[in-house]
């Protein structure tokens, strides 16, 4: 089955006799027994609902995986990944991450004794001098969030196959649409499916998908225990949003092109980094690992001033953060995504007072240019 059908069809699982198309919701926290140590194979919601398992299988058949579990956000299921790990444990993580999970390693995870290191994932050399006889995990996200880095997960696997490590992969930007990591070799993959898989702007949610019965075990328990399971109706929405990924995503990508490639001819604009240039420095590692390459661009303009100007300005164009919905957002990660991430640290990666990230949406790229050049006058 290709993947544009599974996006639709990946979960066929009957729950009732009605003939309903569309999977039931079903908006219940607890569910009968038939009788003494009987069960209908659901007990209680946060264990398993049949709306949201209707969801994890979907999402499980997309990532080529064995075993999805939903979450209430995208931060809830990093949460539940290193709720893994034990105090004295190292991880290896990117170090240009989106700025939740920066925040949750150094105040949480740190608090819990897990101690994360931050390198340039993209060059594998750091990676390796990074390892420590207590590092259990590494954590990449590719591209990153917000300055689209690129690291080779194939690469990576190896490294933590030959050590016994696992590998975690951040696939928001891209989904399994574009980029499959199990099938590269990664052990875990994250969602925030707030973002391209919902895809519109109306429901939190989380994913972690694996490969690894040991590793499903392991979450599974941290799910039911910890808590933070999608509701029913968000379970819903998410299977409705993913119904339409792929058609958004070819799309959402088309129009991305066209924006950074208009981006660069405008003289107010000093860099454009997008992925599907060819000018990008990975642009033939992620020709080679992924389909796609997304509908995220970040660029720097040539000023201050101008940032907050187009921020100001812009009328069709929302001026909000999150990403990978129908409606075209801008953010200005230096005060906003990444606001808590010490300014010293922002400004080495380049997340400083001129770069803007740009999530584009589904409407007319000629309207979005007119939007922008509005903006930059």
């Amino acid at each position: 089955m290709k993947l544009t059908t599974k996006c639709i069809h990946g979960s066929e699982k009957k729950y009732d006799n009605t003939g309903a198309v569309s999977v039931p919701i079903f908006q219940t926290a607890t569910f009968t027994h038939p009788g003494v140590e009987q069960s209908t194979g659901y007990d209680y919601s946060r264990l398993q609902n049949p709306t949201r398992e209707h969801l994890e299988n979907l999402i499980a058949a997309l990532e080529e995986g064995t075993e999805a579990l939903a979450f209430s956000s995208g931060m809830a299921a990093t949460s539940a990944f290193m709720e893994m790990l034990s105090p004295g444990d190292h991880v290896i993580a990117s170090d240009d991450l989106y700025g939740g999970s920066v925040r949750l390693f150094e105040h949480i995870s740190r608090k819990n004794g897990v101690v994360v290191t931050h390198v340039n994932t993209s060059d594998l050399a750091q990676i390796e001098a990074a390892l420590r006889p207590t590092t259990k995990a590494i954590f990449i996200e590719t591209p990153t969030n917000p300055m689209l880095q690129v690291t080779d997960i194939l690469g990576v696997a190896q490294m933590t196959q030959k050590n016994g490590l696992i590998l975690a992969v951040d696939n928001t930007f891209l989904t399994p649409y574009f980029q499959r990591p199990l099938a590269l070799g990664a052990d875990v993959v994250i969602h925030s499916g707030t973002k391209y898989l919902g895809g519109h702007n109306d429901t939190l949610a989380g994913f972690l998908v694996t490969n690894r019965d040991d590793i499903a075990e392991k979450l599974r328990f941290i799910h039911k225990t910890t808590g933070a399971c999608l509701s029913p109706f968000d379970s819903w929405l998410m299977i409705r949003g993913i119904k339409t990924l792929a058609v958004r995503l070819r799309q959402q990508e088309k129009t991305a092109l066209a924006l950074a490639e208009w981006l660069q001819s405008q003289p107010l604009v000093k860099a454009v980094h997008y992925i599907g240039l060819p000018s990008h420095p990975s642009y033939a590692l992620s020709k080679a690992q992924t389909s796609g390459f997304g509908g995220m661009i970040s660029f720097e303009v040539e000023s201050e001033a101008i940032a907050k100007q187009i921020l100001e300005r812009v009328a069709l164009i929302g001026f909000a953060e999150s990403l990978g919905g129908v409606e075209t957002l801008i953010t200005y990660p230096y005060l906003q995504t990444h606001a808590d991430i010490p300014e010293e640290h922002r400004c080495a990666k380049g997340i400083n007072k001129t770069l803007l990230r740009l999530s584009v949406g589904l409407e007319d790229v000629n309207d979005l240019i007119a939007d922008l050049t509005n903006s930059l006058a």
